[in-house]
């Protein structure tokens, strides 16, 4: 069976990829993981400076799911690239790091310095993140902004770039369009939806800054749902994201049109899921005398 992914003039190996924020920068799963069968590792947060992040407890779990307020803590792109590139060159997957900023100039200036290595095989922009400049409106929530964003950015590199939506709009196939148009190669979909969690014997929200991005099977009906919409309203590749926990799980993702699927939460909990996911998409895929993964496109009725 073909596992191959194309996406703008990258291949994949598998479809099976790991979720920025939930894989840190490869390093820390060294001796769990068999990298191989991972199609690209989707790294921690990039910034044009250091972040320590929100202050703890940044992190809690939920009924089928964590609500976290990491607030991207990251070395910055300089540390990143003199620190963390050696480990990364070494691996056999396709390295893709998550890309934030504040401004537009910010990540402009992030992928400038990322394209000085060739180590990276493409970018995914994080546009959950707000726009100082707009009054703390989150990028991905305006579509004139997406596309904005997106164009500038495609000046910059020849390499695919991969948008990753915000569920937390009124309509998110016009994000996605507003992606397309500004000449992305993809989109990543969902990232993590707004929660919060109250400690009612201290009467006050149990994450220091209140709210936080809840992800983990909880959400996976929504993303799935999300995933068809927006594959029906591009022409670009859609990357499922969201409480994956199986090969079940996954196929759904990919029966929904997903081309590529990304493991967050179950790394958390099981260091090799994503093998164990991709062993149970090429059974299914078998018994359903599949010759390459885009063919589950096709299967839903």
């Amino acid at each position: 069976m073909d596992l191959r992914v194309t996406i703008g003039n990258l291949v994949l190996p598998t479809p099976v990829c790991v979720a920025s924020g939930t894989f840190g920068y490869g390093s820390e799963y060294e001796k769990l993981v068999d990298f191989s069968s991972i199609g690209a590792v989707f790294t921690k947060a990039v910034t044009l400076e250091p972040k320590a992040g929100n202050d703890i407890p940044r992190i809690i779990e939920t009924p089928a799911g964590l609500l976290n307020s990491i607030g991207l803590a990251n070395v910055g792109v300089e540390k990143f690239l003199t620190e963390k590139i050696p480990f990364l060159s070494q691996l056999s997957c396709m390295i893709i790091p998550n890309v934030a900023g504040s401004t537009e100039e910010e990540y402009v200036k992030v992928i400038e310095r990322l394209e000085s290595s060739s180590v990276f095989s493409g970018y995914e922009i994080n546009i959950s993140c707000p726009n100082v400049k707009k009054g703390v409106l989150a990028f991905g929530t305006d579509p004139k902004m997406v596309e904005s964003l997106t164009k500038l950015l495609r000046k910059g590199t020849n390499k695919p770039l991969i948008i990753k939506l915000t569920p937390n709009v009124t309509d998110i196939t016009v994000i996605a369009q507003a992606a397309e148009q500004g000449g992305a190669d993809a989109v990543s979909c969902i990232n993590t939806l707004v929660g919060m969690v109250i400690d009612i014997n201290a009467k006050r929200t149990v994450l220091h800054a209140g709210t936080g991005g809840l992800s983990g099977p909880a959400i996976r009906p929504v993303g799935v749902a999300m995933v068809h919409k927006v594959g029906s309203a591009v022409s670009i590749p859609v990357i499922g994201i969201g409480g994956i926990m199986s090969a079940e799980d996954a196929l759904q993702y990919f029966l929904a049109g997903a081309s590529a699927v990304q493991i967050g939460t179950a790394n958390f909990i099981d260091p090799s899921a994503s093998a164990a996911i991709l062993k149970g998409i090429k059974e299914y895929c078998k018994r359903e005398h599949l010759s390459c993964i885009q063919d589950l496109h096709y299967l839903l009725q």
